[in-house]
Parts: C-alpha cells; sequence; structure tokens
C-alpha cells in the first residue's frame, strides 16, 4: 500500500456523513495520486469511530470497500487502548486466494504501521483537525 500523502475536502471531517479525499505517493502498484475516499458512518466521542475506505482509484484486487471499527477506552490517565478492526469486501470470489492472502498477511502489517503512525502524533502534540 502507497504511503498517504494528504486528503482534500475534508473540511467536515469527523462528523458522521462526512467525506474526504485520499491522495498517496508512487508505489509499485500505484502511479500516486487520488486513490480513495473515506467516509464517517458512526461516531461516539471518545468511543468509538466506524468509516468506510471507498472509491478506489486503482484496482484493489477485486476488494470493493474496506469498512473499520475504532474502539478505544482509556486504560490510565493519558494511555488509551485503540482496538481497530477492518472488515475488507470483495466482489470476485475467484480472486478470493489472493484476497484471503492480503488479508492475512498485509494487512495486518499494514494497519500496525498506521497504528504506529497515530501514537507517534498523539505522543508529539502533532497538529490535526478534528470537529
Amino acid at each position: 500500500m502507497p504511503r498517504v500523502t494528504h486528503c482534500t475536502e475534508d473540511e467536515e471531517w469527523g462528523r458522521v456523513g462526512s467525506k474526504k479525499r485520499v491522495f498517496v505517493a508512487p508505489s509499485l502498484t500505484q502511479g500516486g495520486g487520488e486513490a480513495s475516499s473515506d467516509a464517517v458512518l458512526e461516531r461516539v466521542e471518545n468511543v468509538h469511530w466506524k468509516i468506510q475506505v471507498n472509491d478506489f482509484k486503482a484496482w484493489m484486487l477485486g476488494f470493493t470497500h474496506f469498512v473499520g471499527d475504532w474502539d478505544t477506552t482509556e486504560v490510565a490517565p493519558d494511555q488509551i487502548r485503540i482496538d481497530y478492526t477492518y472488515t475488507l469486501h470483495a466482489g470476485a470470489p475467484w480472486l478470493l486466494p489472493a484476497q484471503w492472502l492480503f488479508a492475512r498477511l498485509f494487512w495486518p502489517v499494514y494497519m500496525r504501521r498506521v497504528l504506529e503512525n497515530v501514537r507517534k502524533m498523539a505522543e508529539g502534540d502533532e497538529p490535526y483537525r478534528h470537529a
């Protein structure tokens, strides 16, 4: 998966029903530029977020969309546990072996990197926008 470089049309991001366009750097699988759209489906502040990633601009092994759930639990002052799960939806059953490998081997590694980036931003007082 290519590295996300920036998002646009994200002024309302964080509100249920809001969307943003996601752009990525060039990689082996994509030439860079717009990659997908993200939408907030549900949000309970400091408890739960549900987002959907879709409108892929490059072929994604027959996947049609991903639905991500973030559940947060305060385990101590200034310490939050994030349980992050994704459901990957596919529309090409003949690609099931490749999709299974992607979901079991590649996706967990990618999501660990995402969470590590979130941790670094939180600990580094990285500016971010939220509603």
